[in-house]
């Protein structure tokens, strides 16, 4: 996802043998994670290049289909494995605009891959799509000593909630940056490991139950 105004102020979402052009085989660790239900890594993108600031803007509404074909296209002609695509509407807070911005974008996750081929595959989509960078994550152990930071998915949240929760807290929206939901209601918190604590308290006013929640641990990374 370029790194806009919204995507400077969120300090959020993120980032073992090596195969061809840059695309490495999942090690023992991070198939041990993957096996939770965690997909080897995820890459948060999006072709969009104007910063919205109108929840109204029509360019919200759009599904980024073939945004999502080619997209797998790029991490098969990579040599990673394309998965499961969800779209995302996302809610930032801009300190340079004192507002809130807005974007759609898509997550995907890639299996078959490790540290090396997930920052490959997003530098591509970044040069691609003229974004100033992209987010990744590749799920690790809690354990694992590269872990710093956390992917927190809650269920119940929608965009017009997360807006206003994000508006009311401002230690929130200045540490935090936003967040994303999918349209099943579905809240995405990439966060650094060192602020779970504030993402919990976020979370549970948004009226999430924390039970629900399922925290997952590992490293992220913007590509550019």
């Amino acid at each position: 996802m370029r790194k806009s105004i919204a995507w400077r102020q969120l300090r959020v979402l993120v980032s073992v043998s090596t195969l061809t052009l840059g695309v490495v085989g999942a090690g023992s660790t991070q198939a041990s994670a993957a096996g939770h239900g965690c997909p080897a890594g995820e890459i948060f993108a999006t072709n969009n290049t104007a910063i919205v600031t109108d929840p109204a803007d029509p360019r919200l509404k759009t599904s980024l289909t073939r945004f999502d074909h080619e997209v797998r296209g790029i991490i098969r002609t990579n040599g990673a494995g394309p998965g499961a695509s969800k779209l995302l509407d996302g809610i930032f807070w801009s300190g340079a605009l004192k507002q809130a911005t807005y974007e759609r974008s898509r997550e995907f996750d890639v299996n078959k891959v490790g540290q090396d081929g997930l920052h490959h595959v997003a530098s591509v989509i970044a040069k691609r799509y003229h974004q100033e960078s992209v987010l990744t994550f590749r799920c690790l152990p809690r354990s694992s000593p590269e872990t710093e930071a956390v992917e927190i998915q809650a269920p119940g949240v929608s965009a017009p909630r997360l807006h206003h929760e994000l508006l009311a807290n401002p230690e929130a929206r200045d540490e935090l940056g936003g967040g994303s939901v999918t349209l099943d209601r579905r809240l995405i918190l990439v966060v650094p490991l060192a602020d779970l604590s504030l993402a919990e308290e976020f979370t549970k006013n948004l009226g999430v139950d924390w039970n629900t929640v399922e925290v997952r641990y590992g490293d992220r990374e913007f590509v550019s």
